[in-house]
């Protein structure tokens, strides 16, 4: 039987109170990423944990996800841009040192690898953890990716903080071990090509991992799928299931 918890706590790193969600009692974890300005909840709300039902109670995977915090930061313009480059790598290390940890710690396993997953804003999310942190993150399901996000910012030039954060931006400077261990990860790309999808972006960044040998795919579902929970409902179960036969 499925079963859901959330814990909340403060971030130092987040300089806020964030939340992550589980729903599930075995298999392999998957961190779901929300879309930009969502929160631990939202995968719920928007009823992909219903469809994900029959994998969840099935215990073939657990789901967590937690607030977009690094994803709202780039619509918050009452900000500046360097601060919504830093938090985007902050984010990232609450991701690490605190999400992951717990979610580890969950599954009682101190090396459990985890699938990261996430549309739009949330495949950027999803697709950079499992390219900055392969010991960590093994898959990524990246949904109708936005992955060159500096077209929010009123700058023409990242700063450090944000080059270590992009894989767009970072990627192509990898090399020894780290490059080595990402070369045995995995990253999917489904896109539709209907209203507001750009597969474009999806292979931008396949192009740059495959430069370095990083194993990818990109997958479209064609011009009947849009950029939509309608799209992202019937892809996540579809290939999740595939990936935990």
């Amino acid at each position: 039987m499925s079963t859901y918890e959330t814990s909340r706590w403060h971030s130092a790193r987040l300089q806020c109170e964030a939340t992550l969600s589980r729903w599930g009692h075995a298999g392999q974890p998957v961190l779901i990423f929300p879309t930009a300005g969502g929160d631990a909840d939202e995968i719920d709300r928007f009823l992909l944990i219903r469809v994900l039902s029959p994998l969840l109670e099935a215990g073939r995977i657990r789901v967590y996800s937690c607030d977009s915090v690094g994803g709202s930061a780039w619509f918050d313009k009452q900000t500046s841009p360097e601060h919504r480059m830093w938090m985007q790598h902050q984010y990232h290390q609450y991701v690490k040192h605190e999400v992951a940890p717990a979610i580890r710690t969950d599954c009682r396993s101190g090396d459990v690898g985890i699938w990261a997953a996430g549309a739009s804003i949330g495949a950027f999310h999803a697709a950079a953890v499992v390219c900055r942190f392969p010991d960590i993150f093994h898959k990524a399901l990246a949904l109708s990716g936005t992955f060159n996000i500096m077209k929010w910012c009123e700058r023409s030039e990242p700063t450090d903080y944000f080059r270590v954060s992009s894989p767009l931006h970072f990627v192509p400077t990898l090399s020894g071990r780290h490059l080595d261990v990402l070369r045995t990860r995995y990253i999917h790309f489904a896109t539709g090509e209907g209203k507001w999808e750009d597969i474009d972006e999806s292979f931008r960044l396949a192009h740059v991992l495959g430069e370095k040998g990083i194993p990818n795919y990109v997958e479209s579902w064609g011009k009947d799928w849009d950029h939509d929970w309608v799209t992202w409902r019937a892809m996540v179960p579809k290939i999740l299931a595939q990936w935990t036969e």
